[in-house]
């Protein structure tokens, strides 16, 4: 199958070992590689509150040069916006922000839970949803929106080249 790209992650379940030992040493170094690649390769699933963690996705938006994306957590239990706290060239960029990739939450109003919109700067009836500045998460409360009391936004993003 050529023309699938994710050949990697797979690991060979099987080695034949010859017996010379310089043979077995390229054997062990070969192998080492392909394990270590296909773990680095795999989508990590870490989730921190307290700093950025590596996501272990590829990505390969300007043709073959491979960009990472970080992932971390902010909890709140109000509307009030949130530090991101993600790195920033002036005030007005993101220095190690090539693109948001993923963002989304959920939070609850003590008994029901409900997902939030990473949407547009205006305000949509009936939902919380925010939107990111260069310094902020911030929330919109449209009308009639359920009042919370807890919840998380995660915030995923691609690193410049």
């Amino acid at each position: 199958m050529n023309s699938i790209i994710n050949q990697s992650p797979y690991i060979k379940s099987s080695r034949e070992f010859a017996g010379d030992p310089e043979q077995i040493k390229v054997i062990l170094t070969r192998t080492y590689i392909e394990i270590a690649t296909s773990i680095n390769e795999r989508t990590i699933g870490l989730f921190p509150v307290t700093k950025p963690a590596i996501t272990g996705e590829a990505w390969f938006v300007d043709k073959n040069q491979k960009q990472q994306t970080l992932r971390q957590v902010y909890t709140f239990t109000t509307t009030a916006n949130i530090p991101h706290g993600i790195e920033l060239a002036g005030a007005t960029s993101f220095v190690n922000v090539a693109r948001f990739t993923r963002c989304f939450g959920a939070f609850t109003d003590g008994t029901n839970w409900y997902g939030l919109i990473f949407g547009s700067n205006v305000a949509i009836i009936g939902q919380i949803s925010f939107y990111i500045t260069p310094t902020n998460i911030v929330f919109l409360t449209g009308a009639g929106a359920p009042a919370l009391t807890n919840g998380n936004i995660v915030l995923e993003w691609m690193t410049n080249p």
